[in-house]
């Protein structure tokens, strides 16, 4: 991400092709939200929507499992990918706890999101914290150059003065951003994906585009593959127009998967079969 504008969110939200894909998601959420289960219903779809945004954020990072058994199975500990999901649907379940503090103060729930995600699995010393100088990082679909810890900490704090000032960017824009940056960054330990997916889900309900939080980003993310999620990701990473465009284009089809998935889930409450 790379601009001078004094509102760089909103100078981004203007890039060709951005434009379209906001209007596009606004859209698509909207015709969700007007379904006629969501008016009585909407606790259902959300507490759906929640399980399968998990499970595709699990699913980019190596635990690809099947959604009946992220729904049936109840231990999460074990294998690695166990607690992959395990990480994944608590992050899902604490983002709506988190709003309120976001704008406030972005880097204490990204500690607290990263400390929920760790579940006791890392060192205590480097749970909720960035990471030093010299430690590992453990995110092995993202293969970009890692930032060193100096240049972590000053864009994390840039990203925090963004998102406290306010923006009149869409909240698409934001969201991608936020979710492209901490992939960039990967300023913890481990489970970086994991905590950007969630962030992404956080600006996207705080923001008021997904109050009821029925639209999982993840689920498209996931739906796109992972190929397509890394290369839109490296785009992003060129800080070009066209990069940074083409990857807030594909968060804008995440979303209008997300909301294509909880349609269908609207559709099987409405028959009775969900």
């Amino acid at each position: 991400m790379s601009t001078t504008a004094s509102d760089p969110l909103a100078t981004l939200g203007a890039l060709p092709g951005v434009p379209d894909a906001v209007d596009s998601v606004r859209k698509a959420v909207d015709r969700v939200y007007g379904h006629r289960v969501m008016r009585r219903r909407s606790n259902e779809v959300t507490a759906e929507a929640a399980l399968r945004g998990s499970r595709g954020s699990a699913a980019l990072a190596g635990a690809d499992w099947n959604l009946e058994e992220v729904r049936r199975r109840t231990d999460f500990s074990g294998e690695d990918e166990a607690r992959t999901v395990g990480a994944a649907l608590r992050l899902t379940a604490e983002a709506g706890q988190l709003l309120s503090v976001w704008r406030q103060s972005p880097l204490r729930v990204l500690a607290r999101l990263h400390l929920v995600a760790a579940g006791g699995a890392a060192p205590d010393d480097a749970v909720g914290r960035p990471r030093l100088a010299g430690e590992p990082v453990e995110e092995p679909l993202i293969e970009a150059p890692l930032p060193g810890a100096d240049e972590v900490a000053g864009r994390l704090e840039g990203l925090s003065r963004l998102i406290i000032a306010g923006s009149a960017a869409p909240a698409l824009v934001t969201a991608a951003v936020v979710h492209g940056e901490l992939l960039a960054l990967r300023p913890f330990g481990s489970h970086n994906g994991l905590v950007a997916r969630t962030a992404e889900r956080v600006v996207l309900i705080g923001s008021g585009l997904d109050p009821k939080s029925v639209c999982p980003a993840e689920v498209g993310h996931a739906e796109q593959g992972r190929a397509a999620y890394v290369a839109a990701f490296e785009g992003y990473t060129t800080g070009t127009p066209e990069g940074v465009a083409a990857w807030i284009a594909h968060c804008g089809r995440s979303v209008e998967l997300g909301v294509r998935e909880s349609t269908a889930v609207c559709e099987a409450l409405q028959r009775g079969a969900a």
